[in-house]
């Protein structure tokens, strides 16, 4: 099996249940209030460890009881943590997230340590990147650091995946020829293109990223699946599982784009690794929490994964 490097952030989330999401200027009562490992890359690291990938991380947390947590949480789901960044005086990043009734959130991040994810870190542990055979990045670390990274990576001709994630409209150009998997939900899409209107006009739009240089566009649409264009210019729209209950949708995301990684590290075709995907996040949905809602290897691939 291919190795996956998984280069982001880890904060730990604050998760509440509400009954439903404030509008500005309200106040509404949490009915509990749960700490669970998180962040856009542990996350995704996660999935991949858990379903059996061979997978290293690298991104920082302080020197606190939160790292600590973060970091054996990883630890414990498979990821080679070796190489994090532990950063006294720094604290780890964290996340608040309300879940409402119908398992939607919202979430702010405060990125702590992981503004301390720098080129110059990574460049220190080049020979991790050396090793590894798919790059997966995100959004919640310095955008400078996440293109060195994407540019390095294509330069020691490995398959990088990134998850545009908190959104940012108008990445640098020079990043996209170095992906080859931009993956945006629905709403990320239209907040990258500047087109608030893009999933309406869907293969236009993910057209608009293939002509910026990446090789394949993957929107993941909630509820109504995902949708893939390919650089050939093949489309096919994958269906969601439209008989699960959804509980929770913290990190059905990231878990869909660590299942991904997954796929491709076992040497699945692009559409065959999106079908993997889609599987996991089906499950994820079903359960709350974010690292505590990923499927086991058994669970997705049964007694013979």
């Amino acid at each position: 099996m291919k190795k996956i490097l998984v280069i982001g952030s880890l904060n730990m989330d604050l998760v509440t249940e509400v009954a439903h999401i404030p509008i500005v200027g309200e106040t509404v009562l949490a009915k509990s209030l749960a700490f669970v490992p998180g962040g856009k890359g542990a996350n995704q690291a996660s999935a991949a460890g858990k379903l059996g990938g061979r997978v290293a991380m690298l991104g920082a947390v302080g020197e606190d009881d939160y790292g600590r947590k973060l970091t054996e949480s990883l630890s414990g789901m498979g990821v080679d943590t070796s190489q994090l960044l532990r950063l006294p005086g720094v604290s780890t990043g964290l996340a608040l997230i309300g879940v409402n009734d119908q398992g939607n959130n919202n979430i702010i991040v405060v990125q702590g340590a992981n503004l301390e994810v720098t080129p110059g870190y990574l460049q220190e542990h080049l020979p991790l990147m050396k090793e590894s055979d798919i790059v997966v990045l995100q959004l919640e670390i310095p955008l400078e650091t996440v293109v060195w990274a994407a540019k390095k990576a294509k330069e020691l001709g490995k398959t990088v995946i990134l998850d545009p994630a908190p959104a940012i409209r108008d990445l640098p150009l020079e990043l996209y020829p170095c992906l080859d998997v931009i993956k945006p939900n629905e709403v990320e899409l239209g907040e990258v293109l500047g087109l608030p209107e893009a999933k309406e006009q869907l293969r236009d739009s993910c057209q608009k990223l293939l002509d910026r240089g990446a090789k394949n566009v993957i929107v993941t649409l909630g509820g109504e699946g995902a949708y893939l264009l390919k650089e050939n210019g093949e489309e096919r729209k994958f269906d969601a599982d439209r008989t699960v209950k959804v509980v929770d949708t913290t990190s059905a995301g990231d878990s869909f784009t660590g299942a991904l990684a997954l796929g491709l590290a076992m040497e699945m075709d692009l559409e065959k690794a999106v079908e993997l995907a889609m599987k996991v996040s089906n499950i994820v949905v079903t359960r709350k929490g974010a690292q505590t809602s990923i499927p086991s290897a058994e669970e997705v691939f049964g007694e013979k994964g």
